[in-house]
């Protein structure tokens, strides 16, 4: 068991460190890096996904490659510009909504972005559930014009969804609406089937590989696999799922190993013509060094990994 603390390259989801777990087991590495706010109980489900990887492996692949979206963070336009260029794909996701923003700040980021794609490159955006109803049809009005392939999550709870599918219906606007937090956060993720276009799925968050492939099959959407924001160890498990989908329609949001500073692999996944490739990773061991967090970081992470193990039922895991 290996804790690390990686800093970002830039502020993303508030954070500018990303701090978890990796896992080493007959079957591989496996990472376990929920968010410090989430409880036990979600935590726990985390956890599962880190031990499907070090135990068991992943399903066999269906595709040797799979595409991906440039990922593009809050920052101004020159900057959101120069990332897609330098990412290289084709597709694109631009978080909004972000607090201390306004909305003028949103359609500069995408109006730059459209551009630096070009008019076949697809946009997508993602408001991480930050808009109310009358907010989302206003940014989604003005954010229309550049061709938005999906709004992620524009709304938190689905009767806010749902009232923002009719409403969008209403005024004309063309934006489909994919569900991220309503499905993985939910007590019930099926409660989206008849509100949205496209499922956002997240294979630790999901509980593993297995549970998100069969959680696919029961929404029966479109479905984008996105990372969690993971060293290359949790992207592998990313790009097992989306490599296990009988279908695969969309670009997934696996491009985020660039927006650390580090990672913990010889050869991180990182995209190549906006895809990635579905192969074996290998740990590099001076790297885990590198990136071992501070006893007390570490000690934190220990603590809370007992607690999710016990959930578990798990009680070898709580002596690591």
């Amino acid at each position: 068991m290996i804790v690390y603390d990686i800093a970002l390259t830039t502020r993303f989801r508030g954070i500018t460190r990303r701090q978890g777990v990796l896992l080493e087991g007959p079957a591989g590495w496996g990472e376990w890096s929920p968010f410090p706010e989430y409880d036990d109980a979600v935590a726990a489900r985390w956890l599962a996904a880190a031990l499907e990887a070090a135990e068991v492996g992943f399903p066999t692949p269906v595709r040797s490659s799979v595409p991906v979206n440039a990922i593009v963070p809050a920052v101004g336009p020159e900057q959101a510009a120069a990332r897609v260029r330098q990412a290289g794909c084709r597709t694109a996701k631009v978080k909004v909504a972000q607090s201390g923003e306004r909305l003028g700040d949103d359609v500069a980021r995408v109006a730059a972005v459209r551009e630096a794609l070009g008019p076949d490159g697809l946009v997508r955006v993602d408001a991480n559930a930050a808009w109310d109803v009358a907010g989302a049809l206003e940014a989604l009005r003005e954010l229309s014009q550049f061709g938005l392939e999906y709004a992620e999550q524009p709304c938190r709870s689905v009767e806010e969804l749902r009232q923002l599918r009719r409403g969008l219906d209403a005024a004309g606007i063309a934006v489909p609406i994919a569900a991220d937090e309503s499905i993985r956060r939910a007590v019930d993720p099926l409660a989206v089937r008849d509100i949205v276009d496209v499922a956002i799925l997240k294979a630790q968050p999901l509980g593993g590989v297995r549970a998100a492939l069969e959680l696919a099959e029961r929404l029966g959407l479109p479905a984008v696999v996105s990372s969690a924001l993971e060293t290359s160890v949790g992207l592998r498990a990313g790009v097992a799922l989306a490599a296990a989908l009988p279908e695969l329609s969309h670009a997934c949001g696996l491009e985020t190993a660039s927006l650390l500073l580090d990672d913990v692999a010889h050869d991180p996944l990182r995209a190549v013509d906006g895809e990635l490739p579905v192969r074996g990773l290998h740990v590099d061991r001076d790297a885990l060094a590198r990136v071992a967090a501070a006893p007390e970081v570490a000690l934190w992470w220990r603590q809370r990994l007992g607690r999710a193990a016990a959930l578990l039922g798990r009680p070898d895991l709580e002596e690591l």
